[in-house]
Order: C-alpha cells, then sequence, then structure tokens
C-alpha cells in the first residue's frame, strides 16, 4: 500500500509525536507542530495516536493513493478535495486506488494533517518517523517531500478494517464518514489567537511595564517565522538586567527575548537549550492554535495558573479518551 505524491505542496514532511529521550544529546523533539491534529486523525483511521502521517503547509500537494485507504483530514482547512470534490474533515474518508487529493486555499489555519490507516510506514530513526528538516534525517529521505516521491502504508488495524467495512459499501470513489469529533477537539483555527501562558523562570527579570506590556498588547508574527520558531513584533520588552545567563532548557511554546527586546517563541524544532531569558511559556492546550498562526498574523498572551493549565490539560486528555472509547464502539457497530 502506498501513496504518490503528484505535487509537493509548499512544505509537506512525514511527522509522528516527536523523537523522545535524545534532548540530553542535543537531538531535539520535532514532530507534528499541531499534535492535537495529527492524535485526533490518527484516531479517526484506527492509529496509535503517535503513527505517522502527513504534515500539510499553507500550500497543500496532490497526492495519488495507489492501493485503497482509509484516510482523515484534520487541523486547518486548506479547502481539501477528492477527485475535485470538496471532502469533509475531522472524519474518517475511503478512498478507492486511483483517487487523486489535493487542497485549494488556505480558509483557516496553516498546516492540515492527513492520517492514513497504518500510519506511512517510512524507517523509524532514533525511535520516530518525524522529519528534522536541519539535520536531514527521518520521515522521507530526511526532506520535504518531491514530486514523484511514494510513501509506503503500514496495515491497518482491527478499528480501521471495520471503518473501511462500514464505508466502502458505496461503490464511489470514495466516501466519507458522517460524524466528527467534538467542537473541542477539532477548533477552527483563529485569525487572532490568544494564547494562555504561565510566567517563566525569568519573569521577574524585566520590568513592571514590559511585563504588562506583553499581556496587554498584541504582537505580529514577523516573516522570520519556521517550524524552529516565531520571531514577534510588538512593544518592546526590558530587562532590568541585562546579565548574561547560562543555557537553560526550553521546550515547545517558551518564549524567550533576545537582547532586542522583540520576544522568540519557540516551536517544534526547537532547540534543545537555550540562553536567552524565558520570559513566558504558552501552556500544552494552546500550542495548537500557535502552530496554525501565520506570519503576518496577530496574536496576544493571556496569563493563567498553573494549576489553571494543568485543568485545561486534564478537560484535554478527557476529551481524547472519550473519542477513542466512542471509535472503538462504533468500530463494533454499537
Amino acid at each position: 500500500m502506498s501513496l504518490r505524491i503528484l505535487r509537493p505542496g509548499l512544505l509537506t514532511t512525514v511527522q509522528d509525536l516527536g523523537r523522545f529521550g535524545y534532548q540530553q544529546n542535543g537531538i531535539i523533539v520535532s514532530g507534528a507542530m499541531d499534535a492535537l491534529a495529527l492524535r485526533v486523525g490518527n484516531l479517526l483511521v484506527g492509529n496509535e495516536e503517535n503513527a505517522a502521517g502527513l504534515e500539510i503547509t499553507l500550500l497543500g500537494p496532490k497526492i495519488r493513493f495507489e492501493t485503497d485507504q482509509l484516510v482523515a483530514l484534520t487541523g486547518a482547512h486548506l479547502s481539501p478535495t477528492l477527485n475535485g470534490q470538496p471532502v469533509g474533515r475531522h472524519r474518517p474518508v475511503w478512498v478507492a486506488a486511483g483517487a487523486e487529493l489535493a487542497f485549494g486555499p488556505a480558509v483557516a489555519g496553516c498546516r492540515a494533517y492527513l492520517a492514513v490507516a497504518g500510519g506511512v510506514a517510512v524507517p523509524p530513526v532514533l525511535g520516530s518517523r518525524s522529519t528534522y528538516l536541519r539535520a536531514g534525517f527521518g520521515g522521507h529521505e530526511g526532506r520535504a517531500l518531491r514530486a514523484g516521491d511514494v510513501l509506503p502504508v503500514g496495515q491497518p488495524s482491527g478499528v480501521g478494517v471495520k471503518l473501511v467495512q462500514q464505508l466502502a459499501r458505496s461503490g464511489a470513489a470514495w466516501a466519507a464518514a458522517s460524524f466528527t469529533p467534538g467542537p473541542a477537539l477539532c477548533p477552527l483555527p483563529r485569525h487572532r489567537p490568544v494564547l494562555r501562558a504561565v510566567r517563566g523562570p525569568e519573569y521577574a527579570q524585566f520590568s513592571v511595564e514590559s511585563q504588562r506590556a506583553f499581556w496587554d498588547e498584541p504582537f505580529t508574527i514577523t516573516p522570520a517565522a519556521d517550524r524552529m520558531g516565531y520571531r514577534l513584533q510588538g512593544p518592546k520588552l526590558e530587562r532590568l538586567d541585562e546579565t548574561e545567563l547560562l543555557s537553560s532548557a526550553v521546550t515547545f511554546g517558551t518564549v524567550q527575548v533576545p537582547a532586542g527586546g522583540q520576544p522568540i517563541v519557540l516551536l517544534a524544532d526547537h532547540q534543545t537549550t537555550g540562553g536567552y531569558p524565558r520570559l513566558a511559556q504558552v501552556i500544552s492546550v494552546d500550542w495548537p492554535a500557535l502552530a496554525q498562526a501565520a506570519p503576518g498574523q496577530p496574536l496576544r498572551f493571556q496569563e493563567v495558573s498553573v494549576a489553571e493549565a494543568q485543568g485545561l490539560y486534564g478537560v484535554q486528555e478527557v476529551a481524547v479518551a472519550a473519542l477513542r472509547r466512542a471509535l472503538g464502539y462504533r468500530a463494533r457497530g454499537f
């Protein structure tokens, strides 16, 4: 079973949930920018949540399914079509061999995900199939996809097989399920996201005026933006003490402030340590909203407590677990 890339799009890569256990060696986690979207897509086709899929950025690819497949599209709304007909997102879709998936204008968000039953079966590197572009390993030959690439697909799970049996009865070239997860698991990306964050370890090193400005004023994502991080433009943030810092651990959503006073928010391909002061940390449930923001887009930050962040994470994980159970029941015909 395989997928053939007819047109690669702007930036299409193979990603799973990341490469863990090697940060002490300077090897980054990487993985899907919008991990929740990939997790939901994988559940919708009966995969384990960490199965590899395709991350599609802004201008989508054109893909031919060489064999019958069960797929799901999640994340950004990039106007997907199958054989020229609009196809629903956030639901299982059975496609017959020869069908072609394409994308149009970006309606909302900038990163869509294609999950395939059985997962994209490229060889794992250090326990992950994620593509790390800067180092040139993982994914498909360590690079973004190109026209002519053929990607192997693994065997679907029992849940995936049952869903195929339920959807493939129509005899059409493709058929989409009528059900979708609740809006908490498939939110439409916002043009002006408000990102909830907790105070960072060096928060007290900034002036009261800068602390206020960070929470009260908008920032804009500059063109200096990639999978490693977004440089933001907004009010200048000033430290009370410009003493150099020892490099310390950073993660997805860490907000660092270089000497120029304009913050950088780190993303999936962030370095393992950093020497800039850490003003704030975007909470994990808002990483998807951050990942779906594009250059030129405004955003704001809202302070929350660690307890609030933990509570919101718990609510999200309860919803994911409920989706997993519901799909298992549906596959069994309940």
